[in-house]
């Protein structure tokens, strides 16, 4: 059994770092590798959680039970069942307070590979490393900028819905079957899709923008049959540092009513480059509600068409 520790210091109160990493609804936003989180079970003290998350760029997905423990300040984890090459992964976050607005985070990891083969456990060596020094760098400057006022301002959500006199199952097959969209979507040049497990999908997609040119996107997504997709951008246009979303289908009397919905960060670095030096954030957050909710409202318009045609 394998035993590793990464550590960072916060500027901020160890409570506020706690809190960040109990409330797992949030750790899509704030850690890189975070894909989706939902609980399974959930107590006080005690939870079940199914994880879907990137290991040196790659989709994976386990479920884990955890232990929450406010007053020592602590998180324990256990996977139930790892994925290969993975054979067992748990650990612990610590927080401890340093005085003032600041402490000292722990995470700490032990885990051993399938079989104890030595190339197995190189890659979960790189795995750990990569995701842990990640996930502490993120968790420093999402807490750090959580408690000014430019985090709010830099974040967007919003959503666009349309109505579909359709099936549930015609709306979905066509969002899951992305590879098929360089056909059926005119904003879309090129779209690659991979799914190694059934549900977890890898789409790699070239996008024209209003003024002709084109950009490459690279999202992991979650796939809950004739329900909802989400999705997480790994590979980001130069405007944003963060991009969530999902496609929901709900049923509604006779047909369905579809949501895409879409949480972003603009980056303040990428504005004068993309936008020119006279953009600021108001600027680019709207060119960027324009242009994701323009492909969003195609999107929909071209499913609706198509599930209404299957009937």
């Amino acid at each position: 059994m394998r035993e590793v520790e990464h550590e960072i210091t916060v500027a901020a109160p160890a409570e506020a770092v706690y809190r960040f990493i109990a409330e797992v609804g949030n750790w899509p936003r704030v850690f890189p590798p975070t894909v989706h989180v939902a609980h399974l079970e959930r107590g006080e003290r005690e939870e079940r959680i199914r994880i879907w998350a990137t290991a040196n760029g790659e989709p994976r997905t386990w479920t884990s039970r955890r232990t929450l423990d406010p007053e020592r300040l602590r998180v324990g984890f256990r996977q139930e069942v790892s994925t290969p090459p993975v054979a067992a992964m748990g650990g612990t976050w610590v927080i401890e307070p340093e005085g003032g607005a600041r402490c000292r985070v722990r995470l700490l990891h032990d885990y051993r590979a399938v079989d104890d083969d030595p190339e197995s456990l190189a890659w979960i060596d790189r795995a750990v490393d990569r995701n842990s020094r990640s996930e502490l760098a993120a968790l420093k400057a999402g807490v750090e900028r959580a408690t000014t006022a430019k985090a709010a301002d830099l974040m967007l959500s919003f959503e666009d819905t349309v109505r579909v006199d359709g099936s549930a199952e015609d709306v979905y097959d066509f969002l899951n079957e992305a590879h098929l969209w360089e056909k059926r979507l005119a904003h879309v040049a090129r779209a690659s899709l991979t799914e190694d497990e059934p549900g977890l999908q890898t789409l790699e997609m070239d996008t024209r923008t209003a003024d002709g040119s084109v950009h490459t996107t690279r999202s992991v997504r979650v796939c809950f049959p004739h329900e909802r997709i989400v999705y997480k951008q790994t590979g980001l246009p130069a405007l944003l540092s963060l991009h969530t979303g999902h496609w929901l289908i709900r049923p509604d009397g006779g047909g369905v009513t579809v949501t895409s919905e879409h949480t972003v960060a603009v980056d303040p670095d990428g504005i004068a480059s993309v936008l020119g030096g006279e953009a600021g954030v108001a600027g680019a957050k709207a060119f960027v509600r324009k242009a994701l909710s323009g492909n969003s409202t195609a999107t929909l318009g071209r499913a609706k068409e198509y599930a209404e045609g299957k009937r």
